[in-house]
């Protein structure tokens, strides 16, 4: 038992003895904490203005609309340049916005108006940045270190999801709204230096400009940025194995947009009885579910069929989410949400570790941004729909959410191509 748990630790810390990726792992931190803190500024510093919360979602939508619209360009591109150069570009571009923005706010000359620009500007440079992100691993560790590497690196994701907007409300309620945008500012560019010093694993037949850089030069006759777009979607959705993935990715983001944030207020609220107290612990117990699902899928030494795997999420997504629906106390409802939060965790290692082992380098960027831009069309749809649904109780809206679930397990089961996923 001692010698297993030896070997799980060292599997799953074998990625951070690696310089590079020690760099892409602090990179991705401080340009996750630097949202946070990017969300809590911009929210603040609006509301301080207009008093409006209109306002604040006009913000708040002009920076998650560009980068919906432009999450397609910019997987394209980090499959045309270099990803770690595309990072530190988009690292340093949020750098200078936000620190303009934040000097604007210290002279008073912010208006709403600037705001939405601003926040504009952001979401469209960092829609370059989230597919390269999530593309560069494999250029960083071996194949048979991605599953460790990527467990890292989603548990630091969600750490510093959480620490971004509570270390931004420190600094807003300790200074002022303007200097977040400052330390914001610092965030980014650090993140910056971070990825420009990631060295990618020299790959046979490149040349040393290539090993160097990570990417090779487009030549003269390259197809055009819509004709590559086109071949990524065509790439993405002509493949079974990949058109599951992405089914599923986008069943999970509806069953979890919705039915995580209105499910969970409501259930907290009406069905438990509960304050904002509850709803943190509901929120919190998915959180460290899922973080210790991504850390023990990291520590196994070992490939399942991943085909079965999701369908075996969904099924107990399925089951986790009707429960919800009929769950009576605080202490069974916590217990059911840790053990989805695991569940999703768990497979998110070996569900992403397959995406980049399995698709060609050439196109990676452009099918994990087409997944991207997937569930930035289904979460809003979610939010309606379980919006609605909760005005009859959380019983209806956990029902549907199971329902769609449950299809999805059977028809991930149904295809022998897809059950044979490795």
């Amino acid at each position: 038992m001692a010698s297993t748990l030896v070997d799980a630790r060292s599997r799953l810390s074998a990625p951070a003895r690696l310089p590079s990726f020690r760099l892409l792992w602090l990179g991705q931190s401080l340009s996750l904490l630097g949202d946070g803190f990017s969300y809590i500024a911009f929210s603040w510093i609006t509301l301080g203005l207009t008093g409006s919360t209109l306002a604040l979602g006009y913000v708040l939508a002009c920076q998650a609309v560009p980068r919906a619209l432009l999450t397609l360009v910019g997987g394209s591109l980090s499959d045309t340049w270099s990803a770690r150069r595309l990072m530190a570009l988009s690292s340093w571009a949020r750098a200078a916005l936000m620190a303009a923005v934040g000097l604007a706010g210290l002279a008073g000359s912010l208006t709403v108006a600037v705001l939405c620009c601003a926040a504009a500007a952001f979401g469209a440079v960092d829609a370059f940045f989230q597919p390269a992100r999530a593309s560069v691993l494999p250029s960083v560790v071996d194949r048979e270190l991605l599953a460790p590497a990527n467990a890292l690196l989603a548990v630091a994701a969600k750490v510093s999801a959480v620490l971004g907007p509570a270390v931004g409300g420190m600094v807003v309620a300790l200074a002022d709204a303007p200097v977040a945008f400052l330390v914001d500012g610092v965030c980014f560019a650090l993140c910056g230096l971070c990825v420009s010093g990631i060295r990618p694993l020299p790959r046979p037949g490149a040349d040393a400009a290539d090993r160097a850089d990570g990417g090779a030069a487009e030549p003269a006759d390259a197809p055009s940025l819509a004709a590559r777009i086109r071949a990524g979607l065509r790439y993405a959705f002509e493949d079974p194995r990949i058109r599951t993935i992405l089914a599923v990715d986008a069943a999970v983001t509806f069953c979890q947009a919705g039915p995580f944030t209105v499910g969970f207020a409501t259930l907290a609220k009406v069905d438990l009885q509960g304050g904002s107290a509850t709803l943190g612990l509901l929120n919190g117990a998915l959180a460290g579910g899922a973080m210790l699902g991504t850390l023990v899928g990291g520590a196994l030494d070992t490939r399942p069929r991943i085909g079965l795997l999701i369908a075996a999420l969904a099924g107990w997504l399925s089951i986790g989410t009707g429960l919800l629906g009929l769950v009576g106390n605080t202490a069974g409802a916590l217990a059911t949400v840790l053990a989805m939060g695991f569940g999703m965790g768990f497979q998110g290692v070996f569900g992403l570790s397959w995406i980049q082992r399995t698709i060609d380098g050439s196109v990676l960027s452009r099918v994990i941004s087409v997944d991207m831009v997937i569930g930035y069309a289904v979460a809003p749809l979610s939010l309606i729909v379980c919006g609605a649904l909760a005005g009859s109780g959380t019983g209806p809206m956990f029902a549907v959410s199971a329902v769609v679930l449950a299809v999805t397990g059977l028809g991930i089961l149904s295809s022998r191509t897809v059950r044979e996923m490795r």
